[in-house]
């Protein structure tokens, strides 16, 4: 009973495997960010706030945090990232209801706060670069395929459509998977403009996930000139120590 039973579940996840087209397995594309490009975090900013806040809360930042760390200062933030009726010791949490989000999109928009911690920013950047629109008239994903999201940067970006290819695997089944994307709508920005601001959120969002990476990796530096000053000081006192001995 328990042989059949795998057979048919076998069987199951192989007719799934045949005939639904899935993307192909890629290795994920270098982003290429710098956290430590503090214009590039400003740009991240700035579109996370007017394309994803009103859906995705950021609860772990502060928006004063944000001002000290950007060198935005906290009148320009009020003015330019702030639109609700938030204070600049506020978190950046968002008005929209859960439930309410949830009937709409069938799931609570998580909160993003450690997505650049969890996912990383080279998976951000093919994510936010991997939208497009299916035979169905629905927007998809690369990444995380059949997801409930939809590409809010679409303005930007234009719309992309799949072009399939067909892939053998070693047991001799044949699959439907997604060889690339192509443009066939053009957005407001190039795809080079396009990929420079994808660069900037997922910038933005692994900033998010460590705020004091700014801080630590510039302490890291001068950590390490102190410890290799202080080798050499150390192999200078133990030859010291030990020319007696000789």
């Amino acid at each position: 009973m328990k042989k059949n039973m795998a057979r048919l579940l076998a069987a199951a996840m192989l007719s799934v495997a045949v005939n639904g087209p899935v993307p192909a397995s890629e290795t994920t594309e270098p982003s290429g960010v710098d956290v430590n490009d503090i214009a590039s975090l400003q740009r991240g900013a700035k579109w996370y706030v007017n394309y994803c806040l009103s859906c995705h809360s950021a609860s772990y930042m502060r928006y004063n945090r944000l001002a000290e760390d950007l060198g935005l200062g906290e009148e320009m933030v009020m003015q330019n990232l702030v639109f609700a009726d938030a204070k600049i010791g506020d978190t950046m949490d968002i008005a929209m209801d859960p439930g309410q989000a949830k009937a709409w999109f069938g799931t609570t928009p998580p909160d993003l706060s450690l997505v650049g911690r969890s996912r990383g920013s080279d998976w951000l950047y093919a994510y936010l670069r991997g939208f497009y629109m299916d035979e169905n008239g629905a927007w998809n994903n690369t990444k995380i395929p059949d997801l409930s999201m939809p590409h809010v940067l679409w303005q930007l970006q234009g719309i992309q459509t799949p072009v399939y290819r067909q892939e053998t695997s070693a047991s001799g089944f044949t699959r439907e998977v997604i060889d690339h994307l192509e443009l066939q709508t053009p957005g407001l920005q190039s795809p080079e403009e396009y990929a420079g601001t994808a660069r900037d959120i997922a910038a933005f969002l692994e900033y998010l996930g460590e705020p004091a990476i700014l801080k630590r990796k510039n302490i890291g530096e001068w950590v390490i000139a102190f410890l290799v000053l202080f080798t050499f000081l150390a192999y200078l006192l133990k030859a010291e120590y030990w020319r007696d001995v000789h």
